[in-house]
C-alpha cells in the first residue's frame, strides 16, 4: 500500500468536489462548483487534476471528456486496468478491476511487443435499475 500523498488545498478541493458528486465533472463544471472557494482560472483545476491523476486519486472518462474521484485508490497504481462501466441514461459509473481481462490484455501486448503504459476500459451501456425502467416503459407501450 502506498502512503497517502500530501495535497495541496486546490487538490483536496477538487478531490473533495469529485467525491461528492453523483456524476462525473468536467474541468469547467469543477471550476464553476469551486468559485467560491477562490478558483477563477481553468488552469488551477487542471494543475490539481494532473497531480491527482498522477497519485491515481481521480480517473479521466475519456468518452465523457469528464472525472471521477476513484472508488478505490489503495488498491490500484497507475500500472493496473482500470475498468469503468458507464449508464447513458443516469450517467452513473461503475470502477472495477478484472485480473482476467487484465491478464488478456498484458498477454495481448507481449505477443505484440507492445509496451503498455496504463489501460483503462469504458463501458456503455445501462445500469439494472435503468434497463428495468426502459423494459418498464417498453411493456407499457406495447400494452398499450
Amino acid at each position: 500500500m502506498t502512503p497517502k500523498p500530501t495535497l495541496t488545498r486546490n487538490q483536496t478541493l477538487v478531490l473533495q468536489t469529485l467525491t461528492a458528486a453523483v456524476e462525473p465533472l468536467s474541468a469547467y463544471a469543477i471550476l464553476d462548483r469551486l468559485r467560491g472557494e477562490g478558483f477563477r482560472a481553468p488552469l488551477q483545476v487542471y494543475r490539481a487534476l494532473d497531480k491527482l491523476l498522477e497519485t491515481g486519486l481521480v480517473h479521466r472518462l475519456d468518452s465523457l471528456k469528464a472525472f471521477v474521484a476513484c472508488s478505490h485508490p489503495h488498491q490500484h497504481g497507475g500500472e493496473e486496468m482500470v475498468a469503468f462501466a458507464i449508464c447513458e441514461s443516469c450517467g452513473g459509473v461503475w470502477e472495477f478491476s478484472d485480473s482476467k481481462i487484465e491478464d488478456r490484455f498484458s498477454a495481448w501486448a507481449e505477443a505484440e511487443g507492445f509496451l503498455t503504459r496504463t489501460t483503462t476500459l469504458e463501458i456503455s451501456g445501462l445500469c439494472a435499475t435503468c434497463r428495468q425502467r426502459a423494459d418498464a416503459a417498453a411493456a407499457a407501450e406495447a400494452g398499450a
